[in-house]
């Protein structure tokens, strides 16, 4: 880029532009710009060092700075290293940053307050805390506050001080930091109160942010992946936060970063019902079956069974239909049909001791009689048949599946039971068969033949008939075309490939050539005419060789040979001829 206050001054804009939409990487990009034509440019490298902390890079940031520690001094940037090294947990280099730089401002206050806290030394970082409070008049009174019951809340539960300052509980974080203090202090039974008055002005808290979506989650979920974050949070606070970036991948369309983040959580985890939960989210986005998660080595196999469990334990409705259905179709999509068909004796059972012959008791027979065929329980399955065709021996249908279930297991008593089927002639249900194929179901429909009147056998052809089949139609000749002569063997080879073809003589006829127009040549074209050469290649007979008129020794083009240039003919009055190779 040319140097020039134009476009630097445009970049300054952008950088500005970028900064207040808090596009950080965008303005890293300007500023990296304005450095590569300047790069002790003082006021460029500092806005590098506050984008590159915006964007988690504290690394980057204090190298910027320790390169360039001539131009940046540490009343320029003094706070911004302090930060940094806070961040990336050198605590006792922020310390030592901090205290060697000569003005104290309240920015730098809050990082020393925060420094103090980590490490440790409550008693000092209490005081910062309280002159801050004290002596600030700004709009962070409330997170001070907050920092400052921070405080209090450890130093009661790690140092056993009761120092309670009477400070608000109006936000969720001063009343988790309350509610701390009170189980630091033994009081069990309040610190729990306190605790659920924080979760419910949190849960408030956040329903009242408008400002809450997606996109503005993903942000905030970023800061968490920031270095050092590990060493401030326990265990469950870590997983949480992986918990909510599987969630939030999901919510953005991430199939691929979500299943990954979840397999990991699955592993360090197999027993957090989270997880499999936003797994199964995660496949019905997909349009995927969560059949596949259940058959996983999951603990949710165990919770579907107790779920059956506690079910059957209801014995008032134990036997209803509804609660027979539940149970089957749970026993089946875990794949444990022993159970579903335990389901049904046991409800069979019930019913042919209270209600023998009823039309809920057949009815579950067939059902359980179906869900064995399906299931290729065929010699399970005879036994409710022979129940239900007992019941009725006029169904025809029951005895057909009997007949059929029995014919893979037992062929002799599906042949006994076979001769109590009707006979062909008994079974006449008065079926159109024409009805039926001109249906919407039929797949293939019979074409009906024409009926024609009086006549019941078909008509011998006759000789009217035979007149009026098509006649094939000849190929259409030529106009010229002679029969009595004999085509050109040859006549489809290319010219060059003929057997008669000498090529092109080149030097004496070059020099005869005139200048005239198409097709005229000089005097001496009768030497050229390889007709009149003894060594011309013997042609087939030419129409009009023999006896005849002038008129029939018109040679059409498909049967005669080529010849060469003949005499000098003159140009047609009013009409062009253009010339070209001979023949076919």
């Amino acid at each position: 880029m040319a140097s020039g206050s134009g476009p630097v001054s445009a970049l300054w804009t952008e950088i500005n532009r970028c900064g207040q939409n808090g596009d950080f990487t965008r303005a890293l990009k300007a500023v990296n710009k304005i450095l590569h034509e300047n790069k002790d440019d003082v006021t460029a490298l500092r806005c590098k060092i506050v984008c590159l902390i915006q964007n988690g890079g504290f690394k980057e940031a204090l190298n910027v700075m320790n390169t360039h520690t001539k131009s940046l001094t540490s009343d320029l940037i003094g706070f911004e290293k302090a930060y940094c090294e806070y961040r990336l947990n050198r605590v006792e280099h922020a310390l030592k940053t901090i205290q060697g730089i000569p003005e104290q401002t309240d920015k730098l206050k809050e990082l020393y307050g925060q420094v103090l806290y980590r490490l440790e030394r409550y008693d000092e970082c209490l005081a910062v805390y309280k002159d801050m409070i004290r002596n600030s008049q700004d709009d962070y009174e409330e997170e001070r506050k907050t920092n400052l019951s921070a405080v209090l809340a450890a130093q009661s539960t790690w140092e056993s001080t009761s120092a309670d300052l009477g400070l608000p509980e109006n936000s969720y974080e001063l009343c988790y930091n309350a509610a701390c203090f009170l189980i630091g202090q033994g009081q069990l039974s309040q610190g729990m109160q306190k605790l659920q008055k924080a979760e419910e002005l949190c849960r408030k808290s956040l329903a009242e942010d408008s400002d809450q979506n997606v996109f503005d989650s993903k942000k905030k979920v970023k800061l968490t992946s920031a270095e050092g974050v590990e060493h401030k949070l326990a265990k469950k606070q870590l997983q949480a936060i992986e918990i909510n970036k599987a969630l939030l991948a999901m919510y953005t369309n991430q199939a691929d970063q979500c299943n990954k983040m979840l397999a990991s959580l699955q592993t360090q985890n197999p027993e957090h019902p989270r997880p499999v939960l936003i797994k199964v989210a995660q496949l019905c986005r997909e349009k995927h079956t969560p059949k596949a998660l259940l058959e996983s080595n999951s603990p949710w196999h165990s919770h579907v069974t107790k779920a059956c469990d506690i079910l059957k334990s209801l014995e008032e409705i134990k036997y209803k239909p509804g609660m027979l259905s539940a149970l089957v179709t749970m026993y089946t999509h875990e794949e444990d049909i022993d159970s579903a068909i335990d389901v049904f004796t046991q409800a069979i059972q019930y019913y042919q001791s209270e209600q023998p012959g009823a039309a809920i008791h057949l009815s579950l027979v067939r059902e359980a009689a179906n869900y064995k065929l399906k299931y290729g329980r065929k010699k399970e399955a005879t036994s409710d048949l022979e129940q239900l065709w007992k019941q009725n021996t006029n169904d025809v249908h029951t005895l057909a599946q009997l007949i059929s279930a029995y014919s893979l297991v037992d062929q002799d008593k599906a042949k006994a039971l076979s001769k109590h089927l009707p006979s062909p002639d008994t079974m006449s249900f008065n079926v159109d068969v024409d009805e039926l194929e001109n249906s919407h179901g039929a797949t293939y429909i019979r074409k009906k033949a024409a009926k024609v009147v009086g006549e019941s056998q078909p008509k011998e052809p006759g000789p009217e008939d035979i007149k009026k089949k098509k006649k094939k139609k000849k190929g259409k000749l030529p106009k010229n075309y002679d029969p009595k002569s004999t085509p050109d063997p040859e006549r489809w080879l290319p010219m060059r490939e003929r057997s008669y073809y000498r090529g092109k003589k080149k030097g004496k006829r070059k020099e005869q050539v005139g200048r005239g127009t198409q097709g005229a040549t000089s005097g001496g074209s009768a030497e050229l005419d390889a007709s009149k050469s003894a060594s011309s290649p013997p042609t087939s007979p030419r129409p009009g060789s023999g006896t005849g008129t002038a008129a029939s020794n018109a040679v059409p083009p498909r049967q005669q040979k080529p010849a060469a240039a003949g005499a000098t003919r003159k140009k047609a009055p009013q009409k062009k001829k253009k010339g070209g190779k001979g023949g076919w």
